[in-house]
């Protein structure tokens, strides 16, 4: 007795949270947090979530979630039809004895205990009650548990603080109980709390088990529900669990992802498994040998038929305040069924209970034999209803009292109050919940955040990750920067640490013919217009380049000028440029204009076009180039098959044209230009071919150059396929009509790869 007036007497922890959870709950009681009468002495801003124009965090009020909420009972009393109940009452010494019997029927409304009063309004003056049917179970271990449960639907997440449970007055107090949660609306469910005078042999779990960071999702068990007011309960009846009460981290809630979690909740579960501890006998196998004569077998007092037989002044403390408990309760419980047919008349009419144990009847006749003696001479006499003889045994049963041998016993749960102190949960985007579709309870989110929770950014507001608010940041989800010519984008995380955590979004889908991360710049064939914004709808302009004259239709982005052929000029090139006159050619529609060869030969020296003679095109007949065959060749197996060589390189200087004293002159009156070739990779070549990769010689006739045929450009490259015997007389390679020059693509390069395989069926 000591030891449990200490462990009464101090304050522990949780009961100073558990004393700020029933002040709260007073302001409950009369309905100051539904209507906001509790804070009106506040004066809140007009929008919570910014301070002007900076963003904070920003949280709902805290409520009782429960208050309204659907429960779901597994058993209910009078659901079945009229059922007898009866009270439980405090004796002097701390004993328990049973009181007044009442009828349960649910088609009676004074006589109703549904599950709606488990959370309707908890007012002190008319107490609602919930209460099971009544159950009948053995005082064993091995026997099954009552496993009666009420589940609570919250409708949404909710960041909990506590769970609490009020039981109804003169109504029996659980022995072990087990709270679960639901973060997906009941789909599954995870331990929260247990409750129990014995822990591990309930439920497997130490008695107030140490929790560290390593598993602060875990579950305990205590049985301070039983040391904290003279009936094992509270003044009050009320077991109150607090979900962040022993967890390490709870001081840093808003750094912790895990606690975070561990106070999220869709539902509750509340499993009463036992309404009574069943006492420890000698029969019982799990009982320690001390109890059972030291060797675990059974015990004196089971031979000599009980308790008494030993003496009291032989038990221990323990043993002599259960049996002066059980006296008492036989003297209560036969003094109450002798008079129960008085109190209500419909009692009578009902079967007891013990009929519907009736089974059991001749396995306890020869210890009821017994207990009925002792009735007689303590001055008592086995009273009758329904023509049913009720012994002693049965009023054990009543009470979950006596010998383990007749420990049938009936019982019921009742419950007054159940609530769930708590806040929406909206990741400290939003400061109130509010209807939703289908009448669901959604977060009114703030911070350019959207979900029911506020669980991520509103579409296009992906420049920055989502993250939950904090006291310090308030983690806004920031616009994508698309200049106003897209409607979506994305997040893309290295882009994100690329900018020094700044900004990560990607525009998708830009508009008004813009591209790029932010649409910050023209598409391929427009450029921009300078006279307008980069923002403006028209801010890029088509290039608009000539079909004939401009050798690409991409234009340069500041300026709009398009690629010229040799010899056009124009911002579109659409025309001629000085010293060149239209041809009928689409391949070269420019060509020199041919000079005048005069008596004195100093025309030409006069007007200088003798320094571009070449590009007049091959015997001067630069007019009469014709179709080009070597750049419109497509290429086949058979074409592969009919060349020396077949090289891709890429063209990185042109030299100066070589006349007939100089090298790269192989016949007197005509001219070759000469390329700087860098060859990448051979795809074909003779055992005894010149060509190795680096750079190379190669070789171009200028009347053909002239002609575009073909067309060759610096720092591009080329697949060259042709006869190594084509030579200038130079050295290197030499490009005729019968070669093929083809712009490379990477793609084309699996297909030289399969010409190569094919090559030994060439003819």
């Amino acid at each position: 007795m000591t030891e449990k007036r200490s462990r009464c007497c101090c304050w522990p922890p949780w009961l100073v949270v558990l004393g700020t959870i029933l002040a709260v709950l007073q302001h409950a009681a009369r309905g100051e947090i539904y209507t906001g009468k509790m804070f009106s002495s506040q004066q809140n801003p007009s929008d919570p979530c910014y301070d002007e124009d900076r963003p904070r965090r920003c949280i709902p009020d805290f409520v009782n979630a429960a208050f309204g909420a659907s429960v779901e009972a597994s058993s209910t009393c009078g659901t079945g039809g009229p059922t007898r109940y009866c009270d439980v009452t405090d004796e002097p010494g701390g004993t328990t004895g049973i009181g007044h019997c009442h009828v349960c029927d649910d088609s009676t409304p004074r006589r109703r205990f549904p599950a709606n009063y488990l959370t309707d309004l908890n007012n002190p003056n008319n107490v609602t009650c919930w209460r099971s049917e009544p159950l009948v179970s053995s005082q064993s271990f091995s026997a099954p548990p009552d496993n009666v449960t009420l589940t609570l639907s919250l409708g949404k997440k909710y960041e909990l603080t506590y769970v609490s449970l009020q039981f109804c007055p003169r109504a029996a107090k659980p022995d072990s109980i087990a709270i679960y949660k639901s973060m997906d609306y009941g789909k599954t469910w995870q331990p929260f709390q247990f409750y129990s005078s014995q822990c591990r042999r309930v439920y497997g779990r130490p008695n107030r088990a140490t929790i560290t960071k390593a598993n602060e999702q875990e579950a305990r068990c205590t049985d301070s529900h039983r040391y904290t007011g003279g009936d094992g309960l509270g003044p009050v009846g009320r077991i109150a669990f607090s979900t962040l009460e022993g967890r390490p981290s709870a001081a840093d809630f808003d750094n912790s992802p895990v606690l975070q979690d561990w106070v999220t909740a869709t539902d509750i579960r509340v499993v009463f498994n036992r309404l009574h501890m069943p006492q420890l006998s000698g029969g019982d196998p799990q009982v320690s040998p001390s109890l059972n004569g030291g060797n675990g077998g059974p015990s004196e007092t089971e031979h000599h038929g009980g308790v008494a037989a030993i003496g009291l002044e032989e038990l221990t403390k323990r043993e002599r305040e259960r049996e002066e408990q059980r006296l008492k309760s036989q003297k209560n419980a036969a003094i109450l069924l002798h008079h129960a047919a008085a109190q209500d008349p419909l009692v009578t009419a009902l079967p007891s209970v013990h009929q519907v144990i009736a089974p059991h009847h001749q396995e306890m006749q020869s210890n009821d034999a017994l207990d009925v003696a002792g009735m007689r001479d303590m001055g008592f006499v086995p009273v009758t209803l329904s023509s049913t003889t009720t012994t002693l045994a049965s009023v054990n049963s009543l009470n979950g009292l006596g010998p383990a041998t007749t420990a049938t016993m009936a019982h019921h749960y009742a419950v007054s109050d159940f609530a769930v102190g708590g806040r929406c949960k909206c990741n400290g985007h939003a400061a109130r919940c509010i209807p939703g579709k289908d009448g669901e309870v959604v977060c009114e989110c703030r911070h350019n955040t959207a979900g029911r929770d506020c669980e991520r950014c509103r579409p296009f507001h992906f420049d920055r990750p989502w993250a939950r608010a904090t006291a310090r940041d308030a983690n806004e989800c920031k616009v994508c920067n698309c200049n106003l010519h897209a409607r979506k984008c994305r997040f893309n995380m290295e882009l994100y640490k690329l900018s020094g955590r700044v900004s990560g979004g990607v525009c998708l889908q830009c508009r008004h013919f813009t591209a790029g991360r932010h649409c910050h710049y023209c598409r391929e064939g427009y450029y921009r217009d300078p006279a307008r914004p980069i923002t403006h709808r028209k801010a890029c302009k088509p290039c608009d380049c000539h079909p004939i004259g401009a050798s690409g239709k991409t234009c340069n982005q500041s300026s709009g000028q398009c690629p010229c052929k040799d010899g056009v000029t124009g911002i579109t090139c659409n025309r001629c440029a000085r010293g060149y006159q239209q041809s009928r050619s689409h391949i070269a529609p420019c060509i020199k204009i041919p000079r005048v060869v005069q008596t004195q030969g100093t025309a030409g020296e006069e007007s200088g076009e003798h320094e571009d003679d070449d590009e007049r095109g091959y015997d001067g007949r630069a007019d009469q180039c014709g179709k080009c065959r070597a750049s419109t060749k497509r290429l086949n197996l058979n074409k592969y098959c009919k060349r020396d060589y077949a090289v891709l390189g890429r063209i990185t200087d042109r030299h100066k044209k070589s006349d007939g004293s100089q090298a790269g002159t192989s016949v007197s009156g005509t001219s070759w230009i000469r390329f700087t070739l860098n060859v990448d990779f051979i795809y074909k070549k003779n055992p005894n071919s010149r060509i190795r990769r680096g750079d190379i010689s190669l070789y171009v006739h200028s009347a053909d150059l002239a002609c575009r045929c073909p067309k060759i450009k610096p720092n591009k490259s080329y697949l060259i396929l042709g006869q190594e015997s084509d030579g200038s007389g130079q050295g290197g390679l030499t490009v005729t009509q019968r070669s093929i020059v083809i712009e490379w693509r990477d793609e084309w390069h699996r297909r030289m790869r399969r010409f190569q395989r094919r090559a030994r069926s060439c003819h």
